[in-house]
């Protein structure tokens, strides 16, 4: 019988997994001793977080990120294949969502191995739902273009996706955020809608939806803040 891979949550920062982490997820993720993550040194920090004895020099880790190569994640797979339970874990929050994780989950479907999700925090879909803009039509864009003639003609056909009704999500990293909202503010209409949700799940969590107009009388600082932008 072949293993299956377990779609293993990670906080979206800080200590306090037990608030975002189901137990039932705790318990499969601290059985299993294969895992293909993002970054080792995470990985063995957040086991570690979750279980002060875990044995992390009895498991094994294979890193996927944007640099592997579709060769080597078939092989990624072996433990599987020989009866062994896999972990798939991203950055933070939910493998397969903003992360190549996905390209092992089809892998592993294509190859008739069982794929299990586990419940656990995703700033995308946590931002979306708290947002009250459209939750039946959206896209999620990921990141945007770094430069700002090509990030602003960007955000105008965004903007235009979203007046069809459809919410257009997309992140940007912590350090060029308030380059980011810079561009918002001076580019989309001020009667569209923007959600800034910010620091999902941590203490300094901040979610709030307003018009352009009201965002451009009450700036805020999103730098080194984890932000999701929601246009509509």
């Amino acid at each position: 019988m072949s293993g299956k891979i377990y779609l293993v949550p990670v906080t979206l920062g800080g200590d306090d997994y037990n608030d975002v982490i189901p137990s039932k997820a705790i318990s499969i993720t601290r059985s299993i001793r294969y895992f293909v993550v993002e970054e080792i040194r995470s990985a063995r920090r957040y086991l570690r977080l979750i279980d002060k004895g875990f044995p992390i020099d009895e498991a094994h880790f294979d890193v996927l990120n944007e640099h592997t190569g579709d060769e080597d994640i078939s092989h990624f797979l072996k433990p599987c294949f020989e009866g062994f339970d896999l972990g798939l874990m991203s950055e933070a929050g939910l493998p397969g969502i903003a992360d190549p994780g996905a390209r092992l989950i089809k892998i592993a479907h294509m190859s008739g191995i069982r794929v299990i999700p586990l419940s656990g925090p995703s700033s995308i879909i946590m931002a979306l739902t708290s947002s009250g803009l459209n939750g039946q039509n959206f896209t999620f864009n990921g990141y945007l273009p770094v430069k700002q003639p090509e990030r602003e003609s960007k955000l105008k056909e965004l903007e235009r996706k979203a007046l069809e009704g459809f919410s257009q999500i997309f992140i940007e990293t912590p350090y060029r955020n308030q380059k980011m909202l810079e561009s918002i503010l001076r580019i989309c209409n001020k009667e569209s809608l923007l959600c800034i949700a910010a620091d999902i799940s941590l203490p300094s969590e901040s979610i709030q939806t307003m018009s352009i107009l009201d965002w451009g009388k009450k700036i805020p600082d999103l730098r080194n803040r984890l932000v999701v932008f929601i246009l509509q």
